[in-house]
């Protein structure tokens, strides 16, 4: 099973729409996809119709409960809306889980995630997680569970400098972890109208070169309405100009281990 995380340390961003719109396309060729929300806000779950105030089992019980078994795990497992796609929910709980952790000596939970993922990766054939915009055990444990890193970044000045403080915080993450972990920037909510827009993409091309997509994820109203919806844009408006966008995204994707060693490294900027 291929895994890959939608993650940034700023908020508004696109992680959640990049997660559920490449699930919809994924869905739309037959395959079985699980869908991981370790966000305490609980925005995967909430687009997928379910309440993160009223999750009694999820990724929390993961961290609560550590002995639950292969079998308790796969019970946990959610049906959506999306065809064949499954979800790990995430509940208001998870808020709390860095401060009961770090009352824990020696609690190990950097690899919970992974280990459930583990468990059910017969199942499906693609896993995607929507990582909170904190740094804490929930991101670390993100970081330990996927194949690639996929760090949505909306095209204005503001966002640049929040991608710089996620770079830094990856590079920390990861070498803690002793693992590096292929990363792409994806660019968001990019209009072509505006000077702001255009000089942002420039920019983020300009820094980190070979890990920015080649492409961009447009401004599409759409995406609300998909959102309200509870359904991803591929299938409510399988060509509106975001769909289209995160098909040309996901065609990427699938053939990712084409790239050179040199792209699939954090990109180290001069001192």
């Amino acid at each position: 099973m291929k895994t890959w995380a939608s993650i940034n340390q700023k908020g508004g961003v696109g992680k959640t729409t990049t997660v559920v719109s490449l699930a919809g396309h994924l869905a739309q060729s037959g395959e079985r996809i699980l869908l991981v929300d370790l966000d305490p806000h609980g925005s995967l779950t909430s687009y997928l119709g379910y309440n993160p105030d009223d999750m009694e089992s999820g990724i929390y019980s993961l961290f609560s409960h550590p002995t639950t078994s292969p079998a308790e795990i796969a019970r946990m497992l959610l049906p959506t809306k999306i065809k064949n796609t499954y979800l790990f929910a995430a509940s208001t709980a998870l808020a709390t889980l860095d401060r009961q952790i770090g009352s824990q000596k020696g609690a190990g939970k950097g690899l919970v995630v992974q280990k459930a993922i583990a468990s059910v990766a017969d199942k499906f054939a693609y896993g995607l997680i929507d990582c909170p915009p904190m740094l804490g055990i929930l991101m670390i444990n993100a970081l330990a569970a996927c194949d690639q890193l996929l760090i949505p970044a909306q095209t204005d000045y503001l966002s640049l400098n929040g991608l710089e403080r996620m770079m830094h915080t990856l590079e920390m993450v990861q070498t803690s972890l002793k693992k590096k972990t292929p990363y792409m920037v994806v660019p968001t909510m990019y209009d072509q109208r505006t000077r702001a827009s255009q000089d942002s993409l420039k920019k983020m091309k300009e820094i980190y070169r070979f890990n920015v997509w080649g492409s961009v994820i447009p401004i599409d109203t759409k995406f609300r309405d998909a959102s309200k919806a509870g359904t991803p844009l591929p299938t409510l408006l399988p060509y509106s100009r975001g769909s289209l966008a995160y098909k040309k995204l996901l065609n990427f994707l699938l053939g990712i281990d084409s790239l050179k060693p040199h792209e699939k490294t954090i990109h180290q900027q001069p001192a």
